[in-house]
């Protein structure tokens, strides 16, 4: 049995990291529209004059006259033009209802829309065992992995201190040089946990990540059942290190979310749990429970098993590691 839990529970690897040339594309930032504009002048009705009674020998009262109506006033014309009326007097004009602008995101990332229903969990190896039904609601996944830039963001905004820069550790910002559009490393579920809420989102559920990664017809990777190294970022492929997120197209799950398999192995929301029906019999009892939470999808140093839709792993909650990063959901 592959040694799964104690090395990431109590090995963190550290490799040299060789990237890919730089070549992230801006994201645009949304212009607000402007509110509707006020009337800078009220019209005025004139003021009905009464027309005088005429005199009369007779006491009796004259009922009053009403006041005709005010006649337009020609615009002037060319000789030989015919005169437009002016238009008459109206009541005063109500300004619009001002329609609010939309909240710009804290982070500008693209999501993919994974449609709720039932798919085929887990297979036949060790603790991802068994294979069930699983049903999920629609929700929203990141299309990347969250980046060195899209931390970096959140860090400046919040004053935000990683676990292992808490430690004393090699923290993210090392590995982040020179590499902004790369996904973020050195960050533990709490420190992914942190940021998901501050871009008011949440980590995906480890049924929610298997989903978006394989989709309803059971592929052992995301873009089929056969091994490809040419669609991944995997210890095979050769990088030693992270790339730019979405260095990968025809490695994308079914959906069209990326680096589901290599790059960075992810966080999510859940205990590392045994599914149900799970037989035992591969020593991972101990490790189950609520003491660590579940990472999915493998990184750049995982081999070619360990980057398949399936594969689970699992580790404490202030972990951090430079193959592991995370994406968010809602």
């Amino acid at each position: 049995m592959k040694k799964l839990f104690l090395m990431l529970v109590l090995t963190v690897v550290v490799v040299g990291c060789r990237a890919a040339p730089e070549a992230s594309p801006e994201a645009g930032a949304a212009t607000p529209s402007p509110g509707p504009t006020m009337p800078t002048e009220i019209e005025i009705l004139p003021t009905p004059t009464p027309k005088p009674a005429p005199p009369t020998p007779t006491p009796t009262p004259i009922p009053p006259t009403a006041t005709p109506e005010p006649t337009a006033t020609p615009v002037p014309t060319k000789p030989g033009e015919t005169p437009l009326p002016t238009k008459p007097p109206t009541s005063t004009p109500v300004p619009p209802t001002a329609t609010p602008s939309p909240v710009p995101q804290k982070v500008d990332v693209p999501m993919i829309a994974i449609p709720a229903g039932e798919f085929t969990m887990g297979s036949q190896k060790e603790v991802e065992r068994p294979p069930h039904p699983v049903s999920v609601n629609a929700f929203e996944i990141d299309k990347f992995e969250v980046t060195n830039e899209q931390f970096e963001k959140f860090v400046a905004d919040t004053g935000y201190v990683t676990d292992a820069e808490k430690a004393g550790d090699t923290s993210w910002r090392y590995w982040a040089q020179g590499k902004p559009t790369h996904p973020v490393v050195k960050v533990s579920w709490n420190d992914a946990k942190a940021y998901c809420e501050w871009a008011e989102k949440r980590l995906p559920t480890e049924a929610e990540w298997e989903k978006a990664a394989r989709g309803t017809d059971g592929r052992t990777y995301p873009w089929g059942n056969n091994w490809d190294v040419d669609k991944v970022n995997a210890k095979e492929s050769g990088f030693r290190g992270t790339l730019i997120v979405g260095s990968f197209p025809d490695g994308a799950s079914p959906y069209g979310v990326m680096d589901m398999a290599g790059n960075v192995a992810e966080w999510t929301a859940d205990w590392f749990k045994p599914y149900p029906g799970y037989p035992g019999g591969d020593g991972a009892a101990q490790y189950f429970g609520e003491k660590y939470r579940v990472i999915r999808g493998g990184g750049w140093f995982s081999d070619q098993e360990l980057v398949r839709t399936t594969e689970r792993s699992a580790s404490s909650v202030e972990l951090a590691n430079d193959d592991v990063g995370f994406r968010c959901a809602k």
